[in-house]
């Protein structure tokens, strides 16, 4: 098999892989382990790892970018992914009274820390990955465009410590995007959805008013979707909100949402800072219309899958 055939081999196995059942449901275990994998390969690590080599980094990185009950499920992705890309993307090695349960029976914490099973890509991904740095960037890109809002890609990769610069890309084929240009995606984007969103909030953040204006350009100012874009969530008003870069982030991180029915701004507990709690408990800024109100179903969606539970009282 040549290098381009290859390559899309690998790409085509990481677009396939299996995520949450339902439509709309925010589940980043898989993409996360993933790009986990992709970090430990670009430092030069070992292609199989036990579990507790994994552990901790991914209950860190579940707590901070996923909901707020992901942590307990992290053991999921090592041992779900071998049945991704017909068995030929990921690699697991044990006992064989563990490997040998039909797939849905998924060993606990402490049976993957006892067991000693080690996982990570198969032979013939980890020698693509290895042999082609810019392969290996395309493929955290595409993870995460397809799972993650633009405002935490910069986050994700450097608590990650990926390599995503040019240098990393020496390698790969000419044709090959470089990070930052889209690579695979669901569906396009509406370009007017920040438009009219920014407008229905008349050009203002709807959680603190930060309405700054250059030569009538707005600056700082952000459409953010209340249901993630990369989780079925719709390219309406009714599914955005007008924020400011730094709620837009914090809104993202799950440090606050919005009650469905009165629309009041809810902090979590795990949001700490004097500052922002003035805006706990206030209704948020109405846009022009009762009509642009965001959704009772997706900001019910925002609360579920994105809020850091505890609210605070």
């Amino acid at each position: 098999m040549n290098a381009a055939t290859q390559r899309e081999q690998v790409l085509a196995e990481v677009d396939q892989i299996r995520r949450a059942l339902r439509r709309g449901v925010y589940a980043p275990h898989k993409p996360l382990m993933l790009l986990l994998a992709l970090a430990h390969l670009q430092r030069g690590e070992a292609r199989l790892q036990p579990f507790a080599a994994y552990d901790q980094e991914l209950k860190a990185l579940l707590t901070q970018f996923g909901p707020s009950s992901a942590p307990g499920s992290r053991h999921y992705p090592f041992w779900h992914l071998r049945t991704d890309g017909n068995g030929s993307l990921w690699d697991l090695k044990g006992p064989a009274t563990l490997l040998e349960r039909p797939p849905a029976a998924t060993p606990n914490l402490g049976e993957l820390r006892s067991a000693g099973i080690e996982a990570g890509f198969s032979p013939a991904v980890y020698e693509a990955l290895r042999r082609d740095p810019g392969l290996l960037v395309e493929v955290a890109a595409r993870l995460l465009t397809t799972t993650f809002p633009p405002s935490l890609h910069e986050d994700l990769i450097q608590v990650l410590g990926l390599d995503m610069s040019s240098d990393a890309r020496r390698l790969a084929e000419p044709e090959a995007p470089a990070y930052g240009k889209p690579a695979v995606s669901k569906r396009r984007r509406d370009a007017g959805f920040r438009d009219e969103v920014l407008r229905a909030y008349e050009y203002r953040c709807c959680i603190c008013g930060f309405d700054l204006r250059v030569s009538h350009m707005p600056v700082g100012l952000e459409a953010a979707h209340i249901q993630w874009h990369t989780a079925d969530g719709p390219d309406l008003v009714v599914n955005g909100l007008s924020l400011c870069a730094t709620h837009h982030k914090m809104f993202d991180m799950g440090a606050f949402t919005v009650e469905p029915l009165e629309r009041r701004i809810v902090f979590s507990q795990h949001a700490i800072g004097a500052a922002q709690m003035q805006f706990h408990g206030r209704p948020m800024i109405s846009p022009q219309s009762p009509a642009m109100n965001p959704g009772a179903e997706y900001l019910a969606w925002n609360q579920k899958n994105i809020f850091k539970t505890p609210a605070r009282q």
